[in-house]
């Protein structure tokens, strides 16, 4: 395959950086050309300034933009015909963000089904169970589970069943009670979970595909008998020998894992990982980067994940992110690091990518009164044209302040202050205007950082000399 040529579009004050960079990659696997666009700050670059300044693209195979530069890339593409894709937004992450050769990491691909439990489906009204559904598959779930209650009627479970089957979802249904299951089954579900060696003949009244359990805790010997039978009669099913809460079984479950694996090499395997999640209490997105590695090492295809808890609340997002990073690293032989922060959501492996002379340099060159913040280990650097200082408390910082009487403008330094050193006290990335990123533990959605009606002289932008 012949080398790609990248080009890189840019600004003048980025411009030598950017080229040093790229000349410091060494031996890559593609050819590269940087093209200034004739503005100073990158990031203020537009599709149709792009559009219009751009002559040619100097025969890439691919255009790169800063990542701070927004606007319609597909518009660009087929104007010029070729792709246009925005980089990292800090250039210190750009050899990061080419990888191996020189495409950002593809995390498109797993190979594991996430079911999503809710665990009080009995409870919910139809529209409520829609929209529980709705919400899981939007944060990545592909079986909405319908978990019943041990002496819960379930009076409508099989109007759920036809009505979440009608939207498009895949189901299953969680019960041990086996007219709930077959209930579930003449509905159309697409999974049961969960029957036992004593309870296949279920699996021969429907047509749903049996997730399978010990028919007593720990009893590897009836689970392997049990998919045994079924795979006999030529049925599939799943076989669950059940992860333990820690203290509770834990690590001899995960011997029955391992163990199971080895006695059934060919069977799909579900985990359910919410003994862990749920009765752990401790941040889920390190919990999951783990569970997720043993899931991937086993070959599992299922995990069964719910989100109860409040510190649980982006268990399915966090599980979504784990399946696709451990399914890379496996494929690729590597380890499952330099792929994705989403899993760090407190720290940051690499927190600040500017040291402090670096930043001097920086403020040395502002020539207006509008205050820039940055952090590194050595904490809060504040500056403009006329003041530079650096500390680890805003308090610190507060007498250095020449804000007057506007009172916009000390809220905007208040709030930015305030994520600087949350920043500083955590290892985080800071970036001026932008909220800190908390990874999948966090709503993966757009905001308006500049929610307040201010006045447009408060409004400070984080410019590229920074």
């Amino acid at each position: 395959m012949s080398q790609q040529h990248l080009l890189f579009l840019t600004g003048s004050l980025a411009e030598p950086g950017l080229r040093r960079l790229l000349e410091e990659l060494g031996d890559i696997p593609f050819t590269w050309q940087v093209h200034n666009l004739g503005v100073k700050v990158a990031a203020l670059m537009t599709t149709d300034m792009i559009r219009r300044r751009l002559v040619d693209t100097a025969g890439a195979d691919r255009v790169i933009l800063p990542g701070r530069c927004r606007g319609d890339l597909d518009m660009l593409r087929d104007h010029f015909g070729v792709p246009f894709e925005r980089g990292p937004e800090e250039m210190r992450d750009l050899p990061e963000w080419l990888g191996r050769d020189g495409r950002p990491v593809d995390l498109s691909q797993h190979d594991v089904l996430i079911f999503a439990e809710i665990t009080d489906a009995p409870q919910l009204d139809l529209d409520s169970l829609h929209a529980r559904a709705v919400s899981y598959r939007d944060q990545g779930a592909d079986v909405i589970d319908l978990g019943c209650l041990p002496g819960q009627p379930f009076p409508h479970l099989a109007d759920a069943v036809a009505m979440l089957k009608a939207e498009g979802f895949a189901v299953s249904i969680d019960s041990l009670d086996t007219d709930e299951l077959l209930c579930g089954g003449h509905a159309g579900a697409d999974y049961l979970l969960s029957l036992t060696e004593h309870t296949l003949w279920i699996a021969d009244d429907v047509a749903a595909t049996p997730i399978l359990i010990p028919a007593t805790p720990g009893d590897l010997d009836s689970l392997v008998r049990a998919w045994q039978a079924l795979h006999a009669r030529g049925r599939r099913a799943l076989v669950d020998p059940i992860l333990e809460p820690i203290h509770f079984g834990f690590v001899d479950s995960i011997v029955r894992y391992h163990t199971l694996r080895r006695l059934l090499p060919e069977a799909a395997m579900l985990v359910g990982i919410g003994n862990i999640t749920e009765l752990t209490e401790a941040d889920t997105c390190g919990m999951q980067a783990l569970l997720f590695g043993m899931i991937s090492e086993l070959g599992a295809g299922a995990v069964l994940t719910t989100q109860v808890s409040p510190h649980c609340r982006s268990a399915i997002r966090e599980a979504d992110l784990a399946r696709r990073i451990m399914h890379h690293a496996r494929a690729e032989q590597s380890l499952p690091k330099g792929l994705h922060g989403g899993l760090t959501g407190l720290h940051e492996r690499k927190p600040f990518p500017y040291d402090s002379a670096e930043i001097a340099s920086a403020a040395a060159a502002v020539k207006d009164a509008n205050y820039r913040i940055q952090v590194n280990a050595d904490g809060i650097h504040l500056y403009n044209r006329d003041t530079r200082h650096c500390a680890a408390s805003p308090f610190d910082l507060y007498p250095h302040l020449d804000i007057g009487q506007d009172t916009g403008h000390a809220f905007y330094l208040g709030v930015e202050l305030a994520r600087a050193e949350i920043a500083l006290q955590l290892g985080k990335r800071y970036t001026q205007d932008q909220a800190l990123d908390w990874g999948a533990a966090s709503v993966a959605v757009e905001q308006d950082l500049h929610c307040y009606a201010a006045p447009a002289s408060t409004k400070r932008r984080r410019s590229e000399e920074s």
